[in-house]
């Protein structure tokens, strides 16, 4: 009789849950902080009034995310 070779199971893809786990660990890592916030329509239109946010982009999100970031680079930069 000869031996069959060991076929090792299908590889599954990871859960979701796996997955934001591992997002979270890896921005930790590089000493992120995931946090959600809220804007106020001044707030956005400040980012504009700044020259941080186009009129025209006020309602996209990751132009907004942008132009928060950047004010925060600008605010916190020393």
């Amino acid at each position: 009789m000869m031996n069959q070779p060991v076929t090792p199971p299908p590889l599954r893809s990871p859960s979701k849950a796996a997955l934001r786990m591992r997002r979270h660990r890896e921005r930790r890592r590089d000493g992120l902080r995931c946090v959600t916030i809220e804007l106020r329509d001044g707030e956005v239109t400040a980012l504009v009034r700044k020259g941080l946010l186009d009129t025209d982009t006020r309602n996209d999100r990751r132009a907004l995310l942008t132009a928060f970031y950047n004010f925060l680079d600008r605010t916190l930069d020393s």
